[in-house]
């Protein structure tokens, strides 16, 4: 008489050994976070989303992109660039302090973060879009062109 095997339960198996199941929200909590985010976007994210993901800049925007630990508000990959749009309450309790740690973290890993401040997008959006082409098109912001001298030349 052969023996017949009881499939796995949830958790066992094949799976098991590939880390397990679960759900795949559980497994990236911050990309759930993300796609949370883009659902409920404040009114000055949504203004200035609307203008930049035309590709009006010159440059692509991603929103809500997950960076380490946290998600940024805008973040452009060409310029790795990321834009934080700070309301009301960035000002209040320990929300200045988490702010210079996300931005000490952000800098340190290469990227450039901008802050603007909600009021900015809402009362002059021109502006503000003036200062995401500045910063985007900025050459300190942005792989060099310029070819390196070739060994043995000097430099002038």
């Amino acid at each position: 008489m052969a023996s017949t095997q009881n499939p796995p339960r949830n958790g066992e198996g094949d799976r098991a050994k590939r880390g397990g199941g679960g759900l795949q929200t559980l497994q990236r909590p911050v990309v759930y976070n993300a796609r949370k985010l883009r659902r409920k976007m404040t009114l000055p994210e949504v203004l200035l989303w609307e203008k930049v993901r035309t590709n009006k800049i010159g440059v692509k925007f991603r929103r809500q992109h997950p960076i380490g630990a946290y998600v940024a508000d805008f973040y452009c990959a060409a310029a790795k660039l990321v834009i934080e749009i700070d309301g009301e309450a960035h000002d209040r309790g320990d929300r200045p302090q988490r702010d210079d740690a996300r931005n000490a973290m952000m800098q340190a890993a290469g990227y450039k973060v901008l802050r603007i401040a909600a009021v900015d997008v809402l009362k002059d959006l021109d502006t503000v879009l003036q200062t995401i082409c500045a910063w985007t098109n900025s050459p300190l912001h942005r792989a060099s062109t310029v070819p390196l001298p070739a060994s043995g030349e000097d430099l002038v």
